[in-house]
């Protein structure tokens, strides 16, 4: 007797190459949405101008005499905390405001996928921006002799770091139809989470929390993950951190948008 054919079980769609091709289709045109206005000409220029600034003055770059990319890297986060939520306020907010969001959401394709499209074409975006500033990384090779393995990696983390950054702003315009609105609490969020492990934060709990409390609040600075993935000390606790900050903030802003498609 020959044996029973097993029923067909059709693919998970996030497997799928059709799903894929939502999502890339999306994606190009959330990309060429950035070159259609002036937004990412503005946005490039200013970042590299105030990216140069606070190295060459507030860093000391060349007083300090070291063949190293620290005092470039270590002003990254704060630009974030401003640059990245001006950026991702509109991603939803505009959108909402102009009625377009409500047509995306009736073609066939789902809130994961429009969330994801999005989140990697401004990600992609903030890839360009920092890809644009290589040419500092050139000029410390012709002044000394630094370690290219550790700017490497700093650049990875720093894209890492904008990935958080990208994810909550996303997060925040999924809640509100005013970009200035998405613009605050894009910002809020960021700060809360980028200086949780600092003496700020935890001696305002301190006093009246316990010590897992504390400690617990210390574990999700986005700040202290940056500064040992900056250093060169790739851990999985590090990189692992930023991967969860993604993939939490974006499945919150996909269950707003499925949440407002079901309304």
């Amino acid at each position: 007797m020959s044996a029973a054919l097993r029923p067909y079980r059709r693919p998970a769609p996030v497997l799928t190459a059709f799903w894929w091709g939502r999502v890339g289709a999306l994606l190009d045109k959330e990309w060429a949405g950035y070159f259609t206005t002036p937004l990412a000409y503005v946005f490039l220029t200013l970042f590299l101008l105030v990216a140069g600034v606070l190295t060459f003055f507030m860093g000391n770059f060349l007083e300090r005499g070291q063949a190293d990319l620290l005092p470039f890297f270590n002003f990254h986060p704060w630009l974030y905390l401003v640059f990245i939520p001006a950026l991702s306020m509109r991603l939803i907010a505009e959108e909402r405001k102009s009625g377009t969001l409500e047509l995306l959401l009736t073609l066939p394709i789902g809130a994961v996928q429009a969330i994801l499209a999005k989140f990697l074409a401004c990600w992609l975006f903030c890839g360009l921006a920092l890809l644009l500033t290589v040419p500092l990384w050139i000029t410390v090779n012709y002044l000394g002799s630094p370690d290219n393995g550790l700017i490497l990696a700093s650049y990875l983390a720093s894209w890492l770091c904008a990935a958080g950054f990208v994810a909550i702003g996303l997060f925040a315009s999924a809640l509100s139809r005013n970009q200035v609105t998405a613009f605050v609490v894009g910002v809020v969020l960021s700060f809360a989470l980028l200086v949780g492990g600092t003496p700020l934060m935890t001696q305002l709990f301190a006093p009246w929390a316990g010590v897992f409390v504390v400690e617990a609040i210390a574990g999700l600075s986005m700040l202290t993950h940056f500064d040992t993935l900056t250093k060169g000390l790739i851990t999985l606790k590090a990189a692992g951190y930023f991967v969860v900050l993604v993939v939490v903030f974006l499945c919150m802003a996909a269950e707003t948008l499925k949440a407002e498609k079901n309304a």
